[in-house]
């Protein structure tokens, strides 16, 4: 059984005192107290303990996964999906164990994707039993509790993007590794057993996949040493920037769903930089990632609400 609460307008937040029961396999309640800010986004408020889905659904018929996390008291999470929608309904499902995989769902035509950020620009990606690594980064304890990758993409050669340590921990005789040639010259023997060499422009299909090599350049990365990447996953492309610039191959992508893109000066772009390509490119939704200690609230500030792109801000630090 679930607990499900809120619906929101663009005029006005309705809060509908529907508390359908409890969550499944326990006696805890949860209950949202969710509130609307003035750029229209909600913001969920519900107290929990263990480990938890909302999931929303916006005619009451379909309902599709939020975000999973695990919980000890108050959680707050800002859905930045809601300016752009008519209305939206949320419920919470707690979870049996304690092992799920939490991050954020994107629904696709064929299976839900769970996205976690890790560390810079390394996250976790699940769909229908499969798992993906974007430049999986140390320390390794980031990755305790985490499941071996099937599939590994390495963006390019520098440290913090290609990190061998990383990749044996997450790597066994089955995994599929995508990357450039620098990359895969740097190697060690086993690595390179798994590894598929991908140039800019170059694509493959492999476990269910299409992935396309796009260029990722700028001063400090010279054009051709690292790729981008455009995954199709169910459906849906994502792009992972890699470290660059911004780039009329970036700003020329079409069909963009999910998009994770770098700023953070002198390696990567500004963040004008980034609002400029971004607002070209634009995705339905879009991850600043790599970014240190660049003003990602900036970046959503001037990417704005007029074209629906929708801003997910993450801890990656």
């Amino acid at each position: 059984m679930f607990n499900w609460v809120i619906a929101m307008t663009k005029t006005a937040v309705i809060l509908l005192t529907l508390c359908i029961a409890t969550a499944v396999s326990s006696a805890q309640t949860i209950t949202f107290t969710n509130a609307r800010l003035t750029n229209r986004e909600v913001l969920l408020r519900f107290s929990s303990t263990g480990q938890v889905r909302v999931d929303f659904t916006t005619n009451l018929a379909q309902w599709h996964p939020l975000l999973s996390l695990t919980s000890t008291g108050l959680n707050q999470h800002l859905d930045s999906a809601t300016p752009y929608l008519s209305q939206r309904f949320y419920r919470a499902q707690q979870l049996t164990g304690t092992s799920n995989i939490i991050g954020d769902w994107v629904t696709t035509t064929n299976g839900d994707i769970l996205i976690r950020p890790i560390t810079h620009a390394s996250f976790l990606m699940t769909w229908n039993g499969l798992v993906i690594y974007n430049d999986p980064d140390s320390p390794t304890s980031l990755y305790t509790g985490l499941p071996k990758a099937d599939l590994v993409l390495i963006s390019h050669d520098h440290g913090d993007h290609f990190d061998q340590t990383a990749l044996n921990l997450l790597t066994n005789v089955g995994c599929r590794i995508i990357a450039p040639q620098l990359v895969f010259n740097g190697m060690s023997t086993q690595l390179r057993a798994l590894t598929t060499v991908l140039t800019n422009g170059v694509t493959t299909n492999l476990l269910g996949l299409h992935i396309e090599a796009v260029p990722a350049y700028n001063a400090n990365h010279p054009r051709g040493n690292g790729n981008g990447y455009v995954v199709t996953i169910g459906g849906r492309r994502f792009y992972m920037s890699g470290d660059t610039g911004g780039t009329q191959e970036m700003r020329a992508l079409p069909n963009i769903d999910v998009a994770f893109v770098c700023m953070n000066l002198p390696f990567t772009m500004s963040i004008p930089e980034a609002v400029t390509n971004v607002r070209a490119m634009r995705p339905r939704v879009v991850y600043p990632y790599h970014y240190s200690a660049s003003d990602v609230n900036l970046f959503k500030r001037q990417v704005s609400n007029d074209l629906n792109i929708e801003v997910r801000l993450r801890k990656w630090y």
